[in-house]
């Protein structure tokens, strides 16, 4: 995933600075004891610093936006927001989160039941969401899912897309005939692994004609699609390039990539209810094709990812 053009807003300023200190807190803060009483509940009806709410985000730009529309969206109930942007890894964030240094988290649901439970290989969104919350600290709980997901994906270039008359409705079992006359590119392990060139080939009986080894998602694969080095690609689902270069993703019908929609990963106790009840309403308006627009906004156009959010959340009819 991407990172983002550093924004000069005030909040996003000195952002290295920031996140130290912010470790150097939360060291302190790790060494409180919990307020306990109500650890039952999944949200109260007041947060742990009456309607202040802390939103974070890992270090790449889609998660700063998530992060965004999320706060803006609480701010739009009455709560006050306060922002802790890109602060690193997943495990880094999920301590912060389970120490209340942080109210709420965008993940990713299939990325997070990966880091808490490498071998669970759920088959619905349900059975996924089940999963995580099965090995979540105690003290964390989820909101509900949304439609977008940013995930693994056989991508094809315009040309490919064209030539075989498929379109974003097409599904990869569509490639079955075709994909013999077609190299697909990706990061050197999808040649070996199962959501890759071994499930392509169990799961929709597809034998491509050559793989080229680039990168997960990024660049190296972005541009040899873009020149055609390669038909078909492993792009990630929201990447900007997709509707800058006409790239049309193929549908997943057999969730080969599983599963990674967004979803409001939350410190129990620090949201009140009428914060939940947003997000979800968040969650229920955000789907892929949306996702991406609004980080083409951001990654493609330059525009503030709050500015972004804003303007999103007010079409959406959610602020």
């Amino acid at each position: 995933m991407n990172s983002t053009k550093r924004i000069s807003r005030s909040i996003r300023r000195n952002r290295g600075a920031a996140v130290v200190a912010f470790a150097a807190a939360t060291a302190l803060l790790a060494g409180c004891g919990s307020s306990g009483g109500k650890a039952d509940n999944p949200l109260t009806d007041k947060s742990a610093s009456g309607d202040s709410v802390v939103v974070g985000s890992n270090n790449f730009a889609e998660s700063i936006l998530l992060a965004d529309i999320y706060g803006e969206a609480l701010k739009a109930k009455g709560l006050k927001v306060t922002y802790k942007l890109n602060i690193g890894s997943r495990e880094t964030t999920y301590g912060l989160l389970k120490n209340g240094s942080v109210s709420v988290l965008p993940e990713y649901n299939g990325a997070l039941l990966a880091y808490l439970d490498p071998k669970a290989a759920p088959k619905t969104v349900e059975a996924t969401t089940s999963a995580i919350e099965g090995k979540l600290d105690s003290k964390l709980t989820l909101l509900k899912p949304s439609p977008a997901q940013d995930k693994d994906s056989v991508t094809l270039n315009a040309v490919t897309a064209q030539k075989y008359h498929l379109t974003g409705k097409s599904s990869i079992a569509d490639l079955k005939d075709v994909a013999k006359d077609m190299a697909i590119g990706g990061a050197p392990e999808f040649q070996t692994r199962q959501q890759g060139l071994v499930g392509l080939k169990s799961v929709y009986g597809l034998q491509f004609k050559s793989f080229k080894a680039l990168d997960a998602g990024g660049p190296l694969t972005q541009a040899a699609l873009k020149k055609n080095a390669v038909q078909a690609g492993d792009i990630f689902t929201t990447d900007a390039t997709i509707s800058k270069e006409g790239f049309v993703v193929l549908q997943d019908p057999k969730n080969l990539f599983g599963f990674q929609n967004v979803q409001p990963l939350v410190h129990k106790g620090s949201l009140p209810q009428k914060g939940a009840d947003a997000l979800d309403a968040v969650s229920a308006k955000l789907d892929t094709a949306t996702l991406r627009d609004l980080d083409t906004q951001v990654q493609t156009q330059h525009k503030d990812p709050l500015d972004v959010a804003r303007a999103w959340l007010k079409s959406a009819g959610v602020a």
